[in-house]
């Protein structure tokens, strides 16, 4: 249960970091979801090249640059 909690958190803030970046605003539950949805994105791209991150920090570090990328795709795509 704590790790749903946890991931849920890391989301929330990647979601956030993303939508600083991107100029795109939100609410909290698209934060999360684009934070979630990051972090799968950000976490399959650093396997693929061979880099791993350690801790909460590279955790939230790799979901707000997955996130950043999700969106980028979700405005290009739509606009």
């Amino acid at each position: 249960m704590i790790d749903i909690l946890i991931s849920i958190g890391i989301g929330a803030v990647a979601g956030w970091l993303a939508s600083l970046v991107t100029n795109s605003g939100g609410g909290l539950i698209k934060n999360i979801i684009l934070g979630l949805v990051g972090g799968f994105v950000g976490q399959f791209i650093c396997n693929l090249l061979h880099i791993s991150f350690a801790g909460y920090l590279g955790t939230i570090l790799v979901s707000a640059a997955g996130a950043v990328l999700v969106v980028f795709i979700i405005n290009k795509i739509f606009k």
